[in-house]
């Protein structure tokens, strides 16, 4: 279908678009384009798995294991959500990749239970995304602006003591908090806001990507580089599934379940964002196929020792930004992303990450994910009364059992695994109170839709 015709006249308003969705550039165009959606994706995808791995103390080559998977899985998953299977994936140029929307609670299910827990939680609760596709015209009135923005807000606010640990030197250093760990941590952390606020173009959009290398070099001289796994590491390597077994608790694959449905809202913003860019709005086929490719892939990730997948909303901003909407680019991201999966080196070295670099970008990424929930409050919600008094309610409760959770202590083992997820107390909260509190006048709730949403994933 290679159209050399460009500016196309999508009608509705829509910016001026390069490429449709079903146009071929040329290869010497559309690889650099493809490269160009693996730079704007690649902390993200990588970054969310070496936190999980850390948080829960997994050894060197077990987390450069999963990060491995993390970008086979990621690559496989976009490929089929561009040119789907069967009725799974939506067609459209949409990038995958380890969804932020896991990361607490999934640190969470670890920790209580282990790491074969947490695909056992992964696989079993994927279908719920799958049944939200189903029947989305009838469940997307349940997640109003005033739900999704004050979830979005709590996945970002329940990262913060990550960010701040890893800042500091990682959960349990003999360094914790000494000054070379907080130095590094804050120069990826200026680096990423200069670079993102001060330049246009690529170096804007790949600007955590950017800090994290110059904090690579900067932790050579410190000392605090540890590249002995890239030598271990062989050239080649071909994955086995449930390397790591899978383990079944009913309080695990709950919160599992919640987490489904909040990043089933995301998929559903980034499919109208990502055809509202070509002037159009999403069909059903696609929004189903979108969120049938989140839920399939998922469990596939689970089962390949991955953590579960969604779209990428950075991506969907870079389409609107480059005005190149066609699902040709992007499937060779896919295809960039599969052949580093099967590189174990590569893993090794983005494995060997120090924390205070992770850190520095987790700042960056995880205040990002608070700021886009505050905006979608802030642009689609009346704040109320009533509105006010759940925002609140949701959040110092969500929050609350996450940084004190002492004072569930006395639960049952299982129930406190429950009980402790801010992203599943807070969320929760916020849909029953949207459902019981009588309405006062508020006018902005329309139907959910996340087009603001995106993942510092």
């Amino acid at each position: 279908m290679g159209s050399d015709s460009h500016s196309h006249d999508t009608g509705s308003g829509a910016d001026l678009i390069e490429y449709d969705i079903d146009d071929e550039p040329p290869l010497s165009e559309a690889i650099p384009l493809g490269i160009q959606h693996l730079l704007a994706m690649f902390l993200s995808t990588v970054a969310l798995p070496l936190v999980i791995a850390g948080a829960i103390g997994l050894e060197p080559a077990e987390t450069t294991f999963i990060v491995q998977m993390a970008l086979l899985v990621a690559g496989i998953s976009t490929i089929v959500q561009v040119y789907s299977v069967g009725p799974v994936g939506a067609r459209l140029p949409i990038v995958m990749g380890t969804s932020a929307i896991f990361v607490a609670p999934l640190i969470d299910i670890g920790n209580a239970f282990g790491l074969a827990a947490i695909f056992g939680a992964v696989i079993v609760a994927a279908p719920v995304e799958i049944v939200i596709g189903y029947f989305y015209d009838d469940l997307r009135r349940f997640f109003p602006p005033l739900v999704t923005g004050t979830v979005v807000m709590l996945v970002g606010l329940t990262l913060i003591p990550t960010a701040i640990d890893y800042s500091a030197g990682g959960p349990g250093a003999e360094t914790y908090g000494n000054l070379e760990n907080l130095a590094l941590a804050g120069l990826v952390f200026a680096a990423a806001i200069g670079f993102n606020q001060f330049f246009d173009g690529l170096l804007s959009i790949s600007s955590v990507l950017i800090a994290v290398v110059l904090g690579y070099l900067a932790a050579i001289p410190l000392g605090l580089l540890d590249l002995s796994g890239v030598g271990e590491s062989s050239w080649v390597a071909v994955p086995m599934p449930l390397e790591f077994g899978v383990a079944f608790h009913p309080s695990a694959i709950l919160i599992a379940a919640f987490a489904y449905v909040v990043t089933s809202i995301e998929t559903i913003g980034d499919i109208e964002g990502t055809t509202g860019t070509v002037g159009r709005t999403a069909t059903s086929r696609e929004m189903r196929g979108g969120l049938f490719a989140d839920g399939f892939m998922s469990m596939f990730a689970g089962l390949f020792n991955a953590f579960p997948n969604t779209s990428f909303s950075q991506n969907v901003g870079l389409i609107g930004f480059t005005g190149v909407a066609s699902k040709f680019v992007v499937g060779i991201c896919g295809v960039f992303l599969v052949i580093l999966g099967l590189i174990p080196k590569v893993a090794a070295v983005v494995a060997a990450m120090p924390n205070p670099v992770l850190g520095g970008a987790a700042i960056v990424l995880f205040g990002m994910i608070f700021s886009i929930g505050m905006r979608i409050v802030a642009n689609r919600v009346d704040l109320t009364r009533r509105n006010l008094t759940i925002i609140a309610v949701s959040i110092v409760l969500g929050v609350g059992v996450e940084v004190r959770p002492d004072a569930i202590g006395q639960l049952p083992d299982d129930v406190q695994v429950l009980v402790g997820s801010g992203l599943l107390v807070g969320g929760v909260t916020a849909l029953v109170l949207n459902a019981i509190l009588p309405a006062d006048g508020d006018t902005r709730q329309g139907p959910t839709q996340v087009e603001e949403t995106e993942r510092a994933d």
